[in-house]
Parts: structure tokens; C-alpha cells; sequence
């Protein structure tokens, strides 16, 4: 079993930050603000660049929130990075009513460290789908990154799918961080660099149903 540091910076940005030592680092959308895709591919801002820069100063990875600008779409979204390297950008897939973004598409999934991590950003956190595709995917731990925290409803519902679906959750919401256990245990910190120490160890259970109507003969017309 391995045990992994998560340092969850809820306040400041990514730029001459100091962090503690860790083996991953959380920031809010105060981190990079709003990224514009095409000054980037441009060479005219580097703020992806930023995030792997400071990856590889600091020796850890770095899952970072930002709002990407690309041809006038918005998007939430993160940026990951471990010790140097820019592993990929990651949006918000769901949208709901009329808010300005643009939905993304596909699982936030990456390796860091030698561990599976998940990310998950503002509204996807009310599908329960989202987490639980993620452990199928045989994810450790799960990043989850929130703009603001509205009410007590985040929490709750990092604290149940932790639980149901066995993969501890780490959240950076607005000026708090917040940590869910597998076992139901839960932290909640207002500092401005908060740390957790998460078990990367996979529990699985065998689990049996009885069910009707499905035949074991076998058919010569498929």
C-alpha cells in the first residue's frame, strides 16, 4: 500500500507559489484564471507551461482549474502536469440551463506518480455516473475542482460516493478544501494550503445477485 501527500491550495496563484512538499497539488480556478488556447499555441501566453514548470520545480503533479477560451467558447476546466510534463486538459462535462460554457467531453484520466487519477470539475459532481465510471477505471483518488461552494450539498455528496464506490476524493471548493474517505470519514480545512495523506489501495468486493429469465443454452443463431 502506498500513501500519497495531496496539497490542496484554496487561495493564490500558480505563479511563484511555494509548496509544500507533496505528491500532488490541487489548485482552485484562482490558479491560471482564464487560459486563451490560441495566445498559447502562439507563444504569446504560457500558462500551460507555467504548470509543468512548476511540476517539475517542485517534483510533484499539479491538477490546476482554469476557464479555456478557444474561438469564443468558454469552458471550466483543469490542467494536469507531473514533474515537467503537460499530461492534458480536462473540461466540465455537463452544463446546466443557460450558464456560458460549453460542455467537454470524455473522463478526466490520468497517471501520475505511478497512480491512476481522476478529475472531475463543478457540475459533474452532481452525476454519480462520473465517479463511478472512474473506479471501474480503477482509479486511486479522485480530484474534484469547484469554482465556489454554494451550500453544504459538495461535501455530502463526495462523502456518498467515496463510500458506494470505494475511490477517496479530494476537493478544492471556492476558500475551502475538503477530503472524503472510502470508509465515510471526512475533513473539511479553510487554510490556504490544506494537506491529506490518501491510501492508493484498491478494496474490491465479490458481490452475487439472483436474478430470472437469463438462459444458459446455447444459441446456434447469433
Amino acid at each position: 500500500m502506498y500513501i500519497m501527500v495531496f496539497s490542496v491550495v484554496s487561495e493564490g496563484e500558480l505563479v511563484n507559489c511555494g509548496l509544500p512538499e507533496c505528491d500532488l497539488a490541487v489548485f482552485g480556478f484562482g490558479g491560471l484564471g482564464e487560459v486563451d488556447f490560441e495566445r498559447e499555441l502562439t507563444g504569446d501566453s504560457e500558462k500551460f507551461e507555467e504548470v509543468a514548470r512548476l511540476s517539475k520545480k517542485c517534483n510533484c503533479g499539479i491538477v490546476c482549474g482554469c476557464k479555456t477560451i478557444s474561438r469564443g467558447l468558454v469552458r471550466k476546466s483543469v490542467a494536469v502536469a507531473d514533474r515537467g510534463k503537460l499530461l492534458g486538459i480536462s473540461d466540465m462535462n455537463h452544463v446546466l440551463d443557460a450558464e456560458q460554457f460549453k460542455s467537454g467531453v470524455g473522463l478526466g484520466f490520468y497517471k501520475v506518480n505511478g497512480c491512476k487519477i481522476g478529475v472531475c470539475i463543478e457540475n459533474d459532481l452532481l452525476f454519480p455516473d462520473t465517479f463511478k465510471a472512474l473506479s471501474l477505471c480503477g482509479c486511486n483518488a479522485v480530484i474534484a475542482v469547484l469554482e465556489e461552494i454554494k451550500d453544504g450539498i459538495p461535501p455530502l455528496l463526495i462523502r456518498a460516493y467515496s463510500y458506494l464506490y470505494g475511490v477517496p476524493i479530494v476537493m478544492c471548493a471556492g476558500k475551502t478544501a475538503h477530503f472524503a474517505d472510502v470508509t465515510g470519514a471526512v475533513a473539511t480545512s479553510v487554510q490556504d494550503v490544506s494537506l491529506f495523506e490518501i491510501s492508493t489501495r484498491n478494496r474490491y468486493h465479490i458481490v452475487t445477485t439472483r436474478t430470472r429469465g437469463i438462459s444458459a443454452d446455447i444459441k446456434n443463431d447469433y
